[in-house]
C-alpha cells in the first residue's frame, strides 16, 4: 500500500514540477528567461540532498525522488531549453552551477577554521556535511555539463533517422543520457556515502519511468500547446510598469516604431537601421552572425485560393513561429510580402543551418490552410564574415541561396555550397 501510494506522488511531483518549469520556458518572453534558469538553478542543492539522504520505496525498489524526479526533470528542460533557443544559453546556467558549487567547497574549507558558537543545545554546524555536499554537487553538475552536451548531440544525431518523430528524439535521448548518469553520480554517492547496489537498479528504473512521464508530457506540450496555441507575446512583463511615467510610455512608444502593422514583428526599415549595427557589433566581439531569409512556398496560390484574409493569417502564424523558435537575442523582420528575414547574432553557420531546418519543420507540421494543407517555407541562410564583412552583402548571399532553394523544389534550407543541404 505505502509503495502505491509513493508511486502516485512520484507521478504527481513529476507532472508538478513538468507543468511549472514548461510554464516559465513558455512564457521566457514575458517573464524573461532569467526565472527559468534561477528556478532551475536553485533546486540544484535540494536535488543533490535528496539524493544523498531521502529515499522512498517504489514498487521496483528504493529512490530518490531528488535523482530520479527533479534531476530527470532538469536534463529534460535543459534538452527543451535548447530546442527553444540554443547550446550557447543552455551552457550559461551549467557554468553558474558548477562555479557556484566550487564556491561552496571552498566556503567550507574556509569555515573550517572558524571556532564556531553553538546558538541552540539542538543544533551544531556540520562543516563536514557542507564539504561533503558541495563536492557532490560539483561532481553532479560536471555530469550534467556532461549530460547536456550529450543529450544535445544525441537528439540531433537521432533526426538523422527520425527527423520529424521530435517526442521518440526526445525520449530516446533522454533514456540513453540519464542511464550514463545514473552510472556516473551513484559511484559518486557509493564511494561517498556507501549508497547500496540495490539503488542503482531502483533509480536507474525510477529514472526511466520519468523519461516516460517527461516524454509524454512533452508531446501534449510540443503539439497541443505551443504549436497549435496562440502567439506569444515578446513584450516583457517590465512593460507593464510603462504605463505608470511618461518616461516608460515614450520607451515603450520608441520600441513599437518600426513594427509590421499585421505580423508584429520589425519592418524593413527598422532592419536597415539596426541589422547592420547587430552584424558589426558582433564581429566586433570575434563572434559570427548569421541571417536567414525565410520565403512562403507558392503564397500567392493561398492569396488566391483562400483570399487575402486568410494569407494574413498565414503570415501571422509564421511569424509567431518564428518568435517562439528564435532566440530572445535574434531579430525578425518582415522584409516584403511573404519574406521575412532572421537576424541571429552569436550564431555560425552551421548552427545557423540547424535553427533554419528547425524552423522549415516546425512551420510545415503547424501552419496550414483552412483545408489542412500544410504551408512550407524556403530558407537561404548566409553567415557573417564567412560570406561578407557588412550586412548587405551577408544579405544578398542569404538571398541567393534562398533562390536556389526555389529552384530546388522549395520546403528546403541552402547554405553555403559547402555545407550540407537540409531538405
Amino acid at each position: 500500500m505505502m509503495e502505491t501510494l509513493n508511486l502516485v506522488l512520484f507521478a504527481i511531483e513529476a507532472v508538478a514540477y513538468f507543468a511549472l518549469m514548461v510554464t516559465l520556458l513558455h512564457f521566457r518572453h514575458r517573464l524573461g528567461l532569467g526565472v527559468f534558469l534561477t528556478a532551475l538553478g536553485v533546486m540544484h542543492f535540494m536535488e543533490t540532498y535528496l539524493a544523498a539522504v531521502f529515499y522512498v520505496s517504489l514498487p521496483f525498489g528504493d529512490v530518490s525522488p531528488g535523482s530520479s524526479v527533479f534531476f530527470s526533470g532538469k536534463l529534460m528542460m535543459i534538452l527543451m531549453l535548447y530546442l527553444q533557443e540554443d547550446a550557447a544559453t543552455v551552457r550559461q546556467p551549467i557554468y553558474g552551477l558548477f562555479l557556484g558549487n566550487l564556491l561552496t567547497v571552498g566556503i567550507a574549507w574556509v569555515l573550517q577554521l572558524h571556532l564556531p558558537l553553538q546558538m541552540s543545545p539542538d543544533r551544531t554546524p556540520d562543516v563536514d556535511f557542507l564539504k561533503e555536499m558541495g563536492w557532490l554537487m560539483v561532481w553532479g553538475t560536471a555530469l550534467l555539463y556532461v549530460d547536456s552536451l550529450g543529450i544535445i548531440l544525441l537528439y540531433e544525431k537521432l533526426g538523422d533517422f527520425f527527423r520529424r518523430r521530435v517526442v521518440l528524439r526526445f525520449l530516446i535521448s533522454g533514456f540513453v543520457l540519464l542511464t550514463f548518469d545514473q552510472i556516473g553520480f551513484f559511484a559518486a554517492l557509493n564511494y561517498f556515502l556507501d549508497v547500496p547496489i540495490a539503488a542503482f537498479w531502483a533509480g536507474w528504473k525510477a529514472k526511466m519511468l520519468a523519461v516516460c512521464l517527461y516524454a509524454a508530457m512533452f508531446a501534449i506540450y510540443e503539439y497541443r500547446i505551443r504549436r497549435g496555441g496562440a502567439a506569444i507575446s515578446a513584450r516583457s512583463i517590465s512593460d507593464v510598469f510603462g504605463d505608470l511615467t511618461f518616461r516608460e510610455r515614450y520607451n515603450d512608444l520608441l520600441e513599437r516604431t518600426g513594427r509590421d502593422m499585421l505580423t508584429g514583428v520589425y519592418d524593413r526599415t527598422r532592419m536597415e537601421l539596426e541589422a547592420p549595427l547587430m552584424l558589426s557589433e558582433a564581429l566586433r566581439q570575434g563572434l559570427f552572425t548569421t541571417i536567414l531569409i525565410l520565403d512562403a512556398d507558392h503564397f500567392k496560390d493561398v492569396n488566391d485560393g483562400y483570399g487575402h484574409l486568410q494569407g494574413d493569417e498565414v503570415l501571422k502564424a509564421i511569424a509567431a513561429r518564428l518568435g517562439t523558435t528564435l532566440r530572445s537575442s535574434d531579430r525578425v523582420f518582415r522584409f516584403g510580402g511573404e519574406e521575412f528575414v532572421a537576424v541571429c547574432p552569436g550564431t555560425g553557420h552551421e548552427e545557423g543551418l540547424l535553427l533554419a531546418e528547425r524552423l522549415r519543420w516546425t512551420i510545415e507540421t503547424s501552419v496550414g490552410t483552412p483545408d489542412g494543407k500544410p504551408v512550407t517555407v524556403s530558407i537561404g541562410v548566409a553567415t557573417a564574415d564567412e560570406d561578407g564583412a557588412d550586412f548587405t552583402a551577408v544579405l544578398a548571399a542569404a538571398d541567393g541561396r534562398l533562390y536556389a532553394a526555389k529552384k530546388s523544389g522549395r520546403n528546403c534550407v541552402v547554405g553555403r555550397p559547402r555545407e550540407a543541404k537540409f531538405s
